[in-house]
């Protein structure tokens, strides 16, 4: 038996979604799992019942990632009820999509505080807990439109750009301490906003992507597996795209 202490991973939007499928993955996986939600009370505390068990526990908080004063408090609480923080998940995002001639400014500024600042706010406020634990994995949600750029999704797109230069300078200033950080840059992945979507409409975007079908939340919860575990020690400041080729 080891002596090692359970790794304790920090998800955020972790209720529903991509989120959710994060926060099974990991618990399955033997981690303690903490995770927010800003909303759905309901589905998180059900989440976290469900997947508590001996040798593992899951608990969900209410915060809001956007709030500088709130992430901190977090952080703050996951360390009192579990000790450390081994990993973070920055999954919490929005999108209010228009045109850029009729988007107004309160749907630019709230798409940039809550997919952006968000993840300055967790990171910053991570990062001491890790420094003095010399390790730690920072994963980050950005998406293939802030690589590509999306119609419609001016907002959401440098909000999710802006996050890969963040993950890129982060893993720089941090490497020497042993703190890596990542981004993961879904494709289309199956979610309820597809799942509204005319098959009609879907089977389009089949044509533009190579694999020919959406993506699984699980699918990005193996990827996150993955850069949060053991066996992506000397992968950092990566932008791993899980998109089906589309951005070949």
């Amino acid at each position: 038996m080891s002596d090692s202490p359970t790794p304790t991973i920090l998800v955020t939007g972790g209720s529903r979604g991509i989120g959710a499928a994060i926060v099974r993955r990991m618990a399955q996986s033997g981690w303690n799992v903490a995770f927010s939600y800003r909303s759905s009370a309901d589905s998180a505390e059900a989440l976290a019942a469900e997947l508590s068990s001996d040798g593992v526990s899951v608990k969900a908080y209410a915060s809001d990632a956007a709030d500088f004063e709130q992430a901190g408090q977090l952080v703050d609480a996951v360390l009192k009820d579990f000790g450390r923080i081994d990993a973070l998940v920055n999954n919490a995002g929005i999108t209010r999509d228009n045109l850029l001639l009729r988007m107004g400014e309160a749907d630019w500024d709230l798409v940039i505080q809550t997919n952006l600042k968000s993840v300055f706010n967790l990171t910053k406020a991570v990062t001491r807990p890790m420094l003095k634990q010399r390790g730690g994995s920072i994963i980050n949600m950005t998406s293939i439109v802030g690589m590509i750029g999306q119609a419609g999704q001016a907002n959401y797109a440098a909000s999710k750009a802006g996050i890969i230069g963040f993950t890129k300078s982060v893993a720089k200033e941090l490497g020497s301490r042993s703190i890596r950080c990542n981004a993961i840059a879904p494709g289309f992945i199956e979610t309820d906003m597809t799942d509204a979507l005319p098959e009609d409409t879907k089977a389009e975007y089949f044509k533009q992507i190579p694999l020919g079908r959406f993506g699984k939340p699980e699918e990005i919860a193996d990827v996150v597996h993955f850069l949060a575990s053991g066996h992506s020690t000397y992968l950092s400041g990566q932008v791993l795209s899980v998109c089906g080729a589309l951005n070949c």
